[in-house]
């Protein structure tokens, strides 16, 4: 009787845990990492964010999908230069709530889109904080330029090609909330540098270390 007792309860505990869990939509292709690896823009290089990527999307169902960060990479210490829109596959993109974002990489570039404070949810399908939220998180890491290529005017826009921690560096972030300050404040992918490199200096400017993510296919 005891043991039945127990059964009954844990099968009443997991069937509560499952319908308290956020619901995605099986469409869901487009997300913002909920948490950074938590080492500032040291990300593991494009591998090791598309590793977190994968990560976060397994964790709620979704890891039957190949997921890509959207991070470009500087030519530099024998690397090629990588674009971010390069990385992502073809589209439609859609968010956590089955709201389409872009349908491909030209109208995920241009003014289109539904990129926003509201559709740029994370992987749970809940929204980040941005500007006059506290703390403000609305700087997202994509070491891109306006049109989702890489710079190339040998200056450091990736920290280190998404391996430096410092104090020192850059790395280009976008506005997900699409307001703020930077020579792009509108932008959601380019808006300006960071200053630095570390968890706290990204955090100390409006960031967390977050990045975007798209399913390839």
């Amino acid at each position: 009787m005891r043991t039945s007792t127990s059964l009954c309860v844990s099968v009443v505990a997991s069937l509560l845990a499952v319908s308290s869990a956020p619901a995605q939509d099986e469409k869901m292709s487009f997300f913002i990492t909920s948490e950074g690896p938590g080492n500032g823009a040291d990300l593991g290089g494009l591998e090791g964010a598309d590793a977190h990527c994968e990560r976060l999307a397994e964790a709620v169902g979704q890891g039957d999908k190949e997921w890509r960060a959207y991070l470009s990479q500087s030519a530099a210490d024998g690397k090629p230069a990588v674009n971010a829109r390069d990385r992502i596959g073809d589209g439609p993109w859609f968010n956590a709530k089955g709201v389409q974002v872009a349908e491909n990489v030209e109208d995920l570039h241009s003014d289109n889109n539904e990129l926003n404070k509201e559709n740029s949810l994370t992987e749970k399908g809940e929204t980040v904080n941005g500007r006059g939220d506290t703390p403000n998180m609305h700087d997202i890491l994509t070491g891109s330029q306006l049109d989702g290529t890489a710079f190339n005017d040998g200056m450091d826009h990736t920290c280190s090609n998404w391996t430096s921690s410092a104090a020192e560096g850059s790395a280009q972030v976008g506005h997900h909330d699409r307001v703020g300050g930077g020579d792009n404040a509108t932008s959601w992918k380019s808006a300006h540098g960071s200053r630095g490199c570390g968890q706290s200096n990204l955090m100390a400017t409006g960031g967390n270390g977050l990045f975007y993510c798209f399913a390839i296919d």
